[in-house]
Order: C-alpha cells, then sequence, then structure tokens
C-alpha cells in the first residue's frame, strides 16, 4: 500500500541560507534516495486554498510503503540534512498510509 510524506511550511524560511543548503543536500542525495521508492508528487506548486489559508509551501512524496517513507526519513543522507530545514523554516511533516489497490 502506498504511503505519502507530507510537508507544509506556513511561513516563508526565516533562514533562506539554511535552506539553501538542505535543498542542495537533499539535490545531491538523489541517487541514493532511489532504494526507497521515492516519488515526488507536488513539489512547492502553485497553492489555490479551498478552505482556510493556504501554506507558503507544500511537498508530497509517495513510497511504496510506510517502511520504506520512514526508512527514508531516518536514513543517514536525510538526516544529516534536517537541521539545515529545522534550522531554516518551520514545517509540519508527516506520513499518512495510501489507499490500497
Amino acid at each position: 500500500m502506498p504511503a505519502y510524506v507530507v510537508f507544509i511550511r506556513d511561513q516563508p524560511p526565516h533562514d533562506p541560507e539554511q535552506m539553501s543548503v538542505y535543498q542542495a543536500m537533499n539535490r545531491q542525495s538523489v541517487p541514493s534516495s532511489l532504494p526507497f521508492g521515492i516519488k515526488p508528487l507536488a513539489v512547492y506548486g502553485a497553492t489555490e486554498a479551498l478552505e482556510g489559508k493556504a501554506p507558503d509551501g507544500t511537498v508530497i512524496l509517495q513510497f511504496p510503503s510506510m517502511a520504506k517513507a520512514r526508512a527514508w526519513y531516518n536514513s543517514a543522507e536525510y538526516q544529516a540534512a534536517l537541521p539545515y530545514r529545522l534550522n531554516a523554516s518551520d514545517y509540519r511533516a508527516f506520513i499518512i498510509d495510501g489507499l490500497g489497490s
């Protein structure tokens, strides 16, 4: 069953330099992310609020399973980049189970 990692940023980054480092580290780690079956579905695309306030940015990543999503999040590569995102901006992040076929 697929799983989705969702990142929601309500405000622009307060430290753009730290965010740039985080983004660069993520781009460099793409080859090591492939075994997790990661598939970006939405990455800071245009957002239209239907109810409430639209977030400043949203990322939705699809994985083959909750286990693969957790393994990616807990991987050495992502954990090395994570402090830069945490220092740069406030996010909400969660994993959600998808619907089975």
